[in-house]
């Protein structure tokens, strides 16, 4: 067995304990089947990575220098250009419909962090604000996946940071035997603030089917609501200066 960070960690093309590869959910091919242990022990491992992107900008008399290297058709000099950061606050999170019909959210967003050993047996173990190398992570309860209907996991832009064509994201799905699953944001959607990543539901028999969805939305989780008929209410929610304790 290897640990969690490990799976992250590790060459993306490599084999994992099991000696199987990793599943890249794709448009071709969006589906993958957790089956026997995979869906019924342990915890399933949802983690969110993301990095952001640098953006070039004029160094100081770097118009003046092009405007007069026009007139020559030069390009303008390299020490012109500097990079800017882009700071980009990605946030992991789940709406879940369990089997006595019960929804609800887990997100940072109102310090709606969940529960493992209560319903909705989802919990988040913080918020990383800042792209760190661990990212998100959230647990699935699997000792308790027959009382999941469908988990829809999403991720969403917080506040007024930048849009998801600033980062390069990815969120992996770590069962506890099999292979890991792999989800690439990599679509460029400049105005979008939320993205419905991967549909988690229940088929019965010890099965759980993990689609990918990747539809960008521009607005946010009720838009989300809307789209995949959970029919809760929303309201404006805030951050908790932390997250909870481990």
């Amino acid at each position: 067995m290897v640990s969690v960070w490990e799976f992250l960690k590790g060459d993306r093309n490599s084999v994992d304990s099991g000696g199987q590869f990793k599943v890249t959910l794709t448009k071709s091919q969006p589906q993958h089947a957790l089956t026997g242990a995979a869906a019924t022990t342990g915890n399933l491992y949802v983690n969110l990575h993301w990095t952001t992107r640098t953006v070039e900008r004029p160094g100081a008399g770097g118009a003046l220098r092009r405007r007069f290297d026009l007139r020559n058709l030069r390009p303008m000099a390299p020490e012109a250009f500097d990079t800017a950061p882009v700071s980009v606050d990605l946030d992991l999170a789940c709406m879940y419909e369990l089997a006595d019909g019960s929804r609800g959210v887990v997100q940072p967003l109102g310090g709606l962090f969940g529960d493992l050993a209560r319903p909705p047996y989802i919990k988040l173990s913080g918020d990383d604000v800042y792209g760190a190398p661990s990212g998100e992570t959230m647990y699935v309860n699997l000792e308790k996946k027959d009382q999941f209907r469908r988990l829809l996991i999403f991720v969403y832009i917080y506040d007024d940071t930048p849009a998801f064509d600033r980062t390069h994201a990815t969120v992996t799905i770590v069962p506890p035997s099999g292979p890991r699953i792999e989800i690439k944001l990599d679509e460029r959607a400049a105005a979008a603030r939320s993205c419905a990543v991967v549909l988690i539901e229940n088929a019965g028999d010890n099965q759980l089917t993990v689609r990918r969805e990747v539809r960008y939305v521009h607005g946010f989780q009720s838009d989300l609501d809307r789209l995949y008929g959970f029919g809760m209410q929303w309201q404006r929610g805030y951050k908790r200066p932390s997250g909870p304790a481990a």
